[in-house]
């Protein structure tokens, strides 16, 4: 069983550039919109109404009340835009950035950003953020990054939060300061953030800008596996196998890379091959065994996977070799393993 590398396992940038409506959520206005409402907004749009423009927009946007036209959504989120409208800003933004009925634009996406963000808007100013990490639309620059994840993280967004401590974790735009990102990570870890609390967990189990605390690393781990974070539950079972920081049980290490292979985590998939392999933790299998190591390799585990598939195939028949590899590809389909019999 190799260790798993820690540094690994403290995940890059979550950066939500997509189209995540869901997000913008708390700068929406509900709507249960009818053809009603537009005979009712449509004058006051025409007439320079801001609230109005808005809102036919988010009509069209989302198909309520009207035909969904993207199209109209943009003529209309221009209107309310160019009156300084930060929501229809934010939106415009990301339309732009996505080609959502508009070609493709990274430069504009971040022209309506920055009109949102300088209005102080949490989100506008975490796209805008994430353009400068990348370097679309805008040369790329950390420091700009991290001015702009800073100014939503200090009102509380916890995914500028959680990319402002990764900035300090890996000294991206500013300083190196492992205290620093363990405080941010913790504030939207606090938020019930899955990847925030893996992280924190994983600093305290090393010792990472706070005093080695298996205790502590235990609960942030547990709170974010518990939210099927996979970084977390393969952390666990590495944890668990090794007896790092909690009683040495393979049936618990067993468990947590079970549930995390199930998701697709090639690394725990490499691990629950190799426990099956050796009998540890579980009833020696080789056809599993080979099976978690096929899927794994397929998945990206390349050196490891393959020495172990070497391995496992030289205690099997031909025949059962290619049994194990109808599991492994019946699980690929999205059939739990236990159901490919």
């Amino acid at each position: 069983m190799k260790n798993v590398e820690r540094h690994d396992l403290i995940i890059r940038m979550r950066r939500i550039s997509g189209l995540i409506l869901g997000i913008m959520a708390g700068i929406l206005i509900g709507l249960a919109a009818t053809a009603e409402d537009l005979d009712d907004l449509l004058p006051l749009a025409k007439a320079g109404n801001v609230e109005a423009q808005f809102n036919l927009g988010y009509m069209y946007y989302e198909g309520n009340g009207v035909p969904q036209d993207y199209g109209e959504a943009v003529k209309w989120y221009l209107l309310a835009a160019e009156q300084g409208d930060y929501r229809a800003q934010t939106f415009l933004g990301l339309m732009y950035y996505n080609g959502v009925g508009v070609p493709q634009d990274y430069g504009e996406a971040a022209k309506w950003y920055r009109l949102a963000a300088e209005q102080g808007d949490y989100r506008a100013q975490t796209f805008l953020s994430n353009m400068y990490y990348d370097g679309n639309g805008v040369p790329q620059d950390y420091g700009e990054a991290v001015k702009w994840y800073r100014l939503a993280a200090e009102q509380g967004y916890y995914i500028a939060q959680y990319n402002l401590g990764n900035m300090y974790y890996y000294g991206e735009g500013v300083l190196q300061d492992y205290g620093e990102a363990v405080r941010w990570f913790r504030l939207a870890a606090e938020q019930g953030d899955d990847w925030a609390q893996y992280n924190l967990g994983w600093m305290y189990l090393y010792g990472e800008g706070v005093p080695q605390d298996s205790i502590e690393a235990l609960n942030w781990l547990q709170r974010a596996a518990g939210q099927d974070n996979i970084g977390a539950q393969t952390a666990l079972g590495s944890m668990y196998y090794e007896g790092n920081g909690v009683p040495q049980d393979y049936g618990e290490a067993v468990k947590w890379y079970r549930l995390a292979a199930e998701q697709g985590d090639d690394e725990a998939q490499y691990e629950l091959g190799n426990m099956y392999y050796n009998g540890v933790g579980v009833p020696q299998n080789y056809i599993l065994a080979l099976a978690w190591a096929n899927i794994a390799y397929a998945n990206g585990n390349s050196d490891d996977a393959l020495e172990l598939r070497d391995d496992i195939a030289s205690h099997l028949t031909p025949t059962l070799v290619v049994e194990a590899q109808r599991l492994a590809d019946c699980f690929q389909l999205g059939q739990a393993l236990e159901e490919c019999n």
